[in-house]
């Protein structure tokens, strides 16, 4: 049965390899696109412009012609351009050309032209050009474009040109607002991005820009030196110095922010903005008492990001009515996030009289029976457990951790979803005979992933040209689950909206290793599914910026120690990216962290993805609270490794419903998690 379903897998490729002219036969020139894509990297105009004749043709042609051009694009001519975008239109790379024509007008401020092109551009996801298309707007109309610059330059990370242009039009102009600038000098300072902070100050007064730099090198001088004349014009300053102290030491900060010139000289917003980098800063440090910094500040002066961060210091320490005050402080399209759905759910629930608390343990369900027996003598709490489970209803689902979470709140359990109506050949067909998804598939056999991976999700990205509807997203789908190209099938299946495939979303390939090597050892198969999910997309090749390879993302020190540790005595390190043997390895790792986490999944995630020392310190040291597992999976500091665990024990609990066909519980996953107290650790040495 697996080498049917293989023969046809190679069977589809090879039909889909035929590139669309009749004179070019399959395979042919490909290593002219190998040497054409790295000579793009290298920067070789000269050798592009030599191969490109060759590439005529071939299916990847858009490819070469781009890379050809966009290597010279800084001398192109319009016309040159003009004869591209007719050439190939339609396709992901004029789509990209034009991308790249439009920062180059921006930065040129032929803006005339730029107005041209611009809707044209059906990408329309580069904040760069979109800030070039305002400053043109603004430039030759007038228009006021203040807010939407506003929106577009406090989102950018790094330092640039196209926003911080538009943004210094505007204020010029007197449509933005100086507090606007100094409020990305804030960003800038406490992401640790100096230029970001210099580039916005310089908008506002040259001279002042000319004393970031002092400011971010010596906050505490700074102050010092402020002590007996502070002048109204610098008081922002004064504001940033504070938020460099706060994000190099809390502490400091906070003794800083009590002194009597401060509270005297300040505003209340100057203040609460420093007050949530402190409490930022102490929460993400997993300080108790953390909340408590953030009681100084008044919400509506917190940024998205503090506010983010009360709500997890008010988790850990149980503080509920701050949980839900920040939650209700935070933008509308924060707040719909599932995430702060389910905590501003759970923060109304616990909020209600102790009778319905009682019954919390055991989900809403409980809690809600309890209350209604005493809505007579109380009326309001019973509302406000309606809206609690209206916001519980409005995620619930099996698609994520926390909407996992809402169907378990609301007493049911997490079960595979109905199967989709099968796909037609007609729907079957129009996928496989889609110019994008077979350039892309194309692309991805000859190993030009990162090429390939564009473009598939250009094609079947729903904002680009009217997009793809579901029944689309499935076929499209299938045809890369078909073909083994794993990550593509599971990104493009969870896009759906109305219809969910289950068996395209969490694919199990190579089943039958998985779960014999899993039972073995005594692991669950579905963790190890889960973990293989998040860490690889199941792309045996795969390779992260830091060296983890293969299907579980292993680093080759951690192959090494494991092998030696499970025996594995012929192991050689070219070895870690074959299937069998990367499998071997990453589950003899995974059960070794785990035990030494006393059979904790989320512990264990988090050890696999930061590192077992880091596990250990964030569960805490004696003294620290036990905490349910989501509100410490929620806690845990750094994004990715906080975005990892739950994506990870999501994951497996589809992928036990999966297996085993019966219900699952996240929660009964989860548990709880507490410092390990006088226990010796398992194997401390784990790398």
């Amino acid at each position: 049965m697996q080498f049917q379903v293989i023969l046809t897998s190679v069977a589809l490729l090879a039909s889909l390899m035929l590139p669309h002219t009749a004179h070019a036969r399959t395979g042919e020139r490909d290593d002219v696109l190998t040497e054409m894509s790295q000579a793009y990297k290298k920067g070789d105009r000269k050798r592009l412009s030599a191969l490109l004749p060759q590439a005529r043709g071939h299916v990847l042609e858009p490819w070469a012609a781009y890379w050809e051009l966009t290597s010279r694009l800084d001398t192109a001519s319009n016309s040159e351009v003009q004869a591209f975008f007719s050439r190939y239109a339609g396709s992901y790379q004029e789509d990209r050309l034009r991308n790249d024509w439009l920062l180059q007008l921006g930065r040129r401020r032929e803006f005339e032209a730029l107005l041209v092109e611009l809707p044209k551009y059906r990408m329309n996801d580069d904040r760069a050009v979109r800030c070039y298309g305002l400053l043109a707007e603004a430039t030759l109309k007038g228009t006021d474009v203040s807010a939407q610059v506003a929106e577009l330059w406090l989102a950018q990370k790094e330092a640039d040109d196209a926003c911080a242009a538009a943004a210094e039009q505007q204020y010029q102009a007197g449509k933005l607002k100086a507090s606007v600038v100094w409020q990305r000098a804030r960003l800038g300072f406490e992401n640790e991005r100096v230029k970001v902070a210099t580039q916005a100050v310089d908008i506002l007064n040259p001279k002042w820009a000319e004393q970031v730099g002092a400011v971010y090198a010596s906050p505490v001088r700074f102050l010092d030196d402020k002590v007996t004349a502070l002048r109204a014009k610098t008081k922002e300053l004064v504001t940033l110095a504070l938020i460099r102290l706060a994000a190099t030491d809390a502490s400091a900060a906070a003794d800083e922010l009590n002194k009597i010139r401060w509270r005297t000289q300040l505003t209340h917003e100057e203040r609460s903005w420093v007050w949530g980098v402190v409490g930022k800063r102490a929460a993400s440090r997993l300080t108790d008492g953390a909340i408590n910094y953030f009681s100084h500040a008044q919400d509506q002066h917190l940024s998205a990001e503090h506010l983010a961060w009360k709500v997890r210091a008010g988790l850990r320490a149980g503080n509920w009515p701050e949980v839900l005050s920040a939650i209700n402080a935070m933008p509308e399209p924060m707040r719909q996030d599932s995430t702060w759905v389910y905590w501003r759910a759970r923060a109304i629930l616990a909020q209600q009289p102790a009778v319905a608390q009682k019954g919390q343990a055991k989900g809403l369900a409980a809690a809600q029976s309890l209350m209604n027996e005493a809505q007579a003598a109380s009326p309001a709490p019973q509302a406000d457990a309606t809206t609690a489970r209206q916001l519980l209803e409005s995620i619930a689902s099996n698609k994520g951790f926390y909407e996992q979470l809402a169907l378990e709140e609301l007493g049911r359990p997490i079960t595979v979803p109905e199967a989709v109506q099968p796909l037609s050949a007609t729907e079957k067909e129009a996928a496989q005979q889609n110019p994008g998804l077979r350039r892309a598939l194309y692309a991805i056999q000859m190993g030009l992933r990162p090429e390939g991976v564009r473009e598939w999700n250009y094609t079947t990205n729903l904002h680009t040209r009217g997009g793809m509807s579901d029944r689309e997203l499935l076929a499209a789908a299938q045809l890369a689950c078909d073909l083994q190209v794993w990550d593509r099938c599971i990104n493009t299946s969870e896009r759906t909206k109305a219809v969910v495939d289950m068996t395209q979303r969490y694919p199990m390939p190579f089943k039958q290793e998985v779960v014999q090597r899993a039972g073995r050892i005594g692991l669950d198969a579905a963790y190890v599914y889960g973990l293989i999910r998040q860490e690889s997309r199941f792309v045996m090749d795969a390779q992260s910026h830091v060296g983890a390879a293969g299907l579980m993302q292993v680093m080759p020190a951690t192959a090494k120690w494991t092998a030696k540790k499970i025996g594995l005595s012929d192991f050689k390190p070219h070895q870690i990216t074959e299937r069998d043997t990367n499998i071997t390895i990453g589950t003899g790792y995974l059960k070794l962290v785990l035990d030494s986490f006393e059979g904790s999944m989320p512990l264990a995630a988090a050890a696999y993805n930061a590192g077992p020392s880091r596990s250990r310190n964030w569960r805490g040291q004696d003294g620290s609270p036990t905490l349910e597992a989501a509100i410490w999976a929620e806690n845990v500091p750094f994004s990715e490794t906080r975005d990892y665990v739950k994506k990870v024990l999501a994951n497996t609990t589809n992928y036990a419903a999966l297996l085993t066909g019966k219900p699952q519980s996240l929660k009964a996953r989860l548990g709880t998690i507490g410092p390990q107290g006088q226990a010796k650790f398992v194997d401390e040495d784990l790398p």
